[in-house]
């Protein structure tokens, strides 16, 4: 009876979770730089509330969900130093690979349904490091542009 009950518990405990919530976290460390460094951000989210703000190059923390039902959040960062052209930023929030392809092995279903959309362990924010290049505001300049730094991963292929 005992080896049916334990059986029971960890079929349970699997198909009541989902992979992306195991494994994955609910903020997102972002780094954030800008050429010329010193320039002031400020993080402001879906809502338009401000989240984060500080002076580069820095590092913040992001909450990836609003606790709702596939309720992903999303940024905008807007960049400001005396001399330069402001700068504003999208940052984009999308479902990770241990929320498409982990909750095949894992969560099944409910991992896909019932668990992972209520948690922000199933979203990734992009890019996943900020790098900025802000243009002089004499004139002179060209239109200022984001430069997007790519993450160090190695890609297979």
């Amino acid at each position: 009876m005992r080896k049916y009950f334990a059986l029971f518990a960890a079929v349970a405990t699997l198909l009541l979770s989902g992979c992306a919530t195991i494994v994955g976290d609910n903020y997102q460390q972002l780094p954030i730089s800008s050429n010329p460094e010193g320039a002031h951000f400020v993080v402001k989210d879906e809502m338009g509330m401000t989240t984060q703000q500080g002076v580069t190059p820095a590092t913040v923390y992001l909450p990836k969900s609003t606790g709702k039902y596939f309720g992903k959040k999303t940024y905008t960062i807007t960049f400001t130093k005396a001399g330069y052209k402001p700068l504003t930023f999208p940052l984009e929030t999308k479902p990770n690979g241990w929320y498409i392809a982990g909750n095949l092995g894992f969560g099944g279903l409910p991992g896909y349904l019932l668990v992972d959309p209520f948690n922000g362990g199933m979203y990734t924010i992009h890019p996943e490091t900020v790098t900025v290049t802000l243009a002089a505001s004499n004139g002179s300049a060209s239109k200022a542009e984001p430069k997007v730094k790519k993450s160090k991963k190695s890609k297979r292929r």
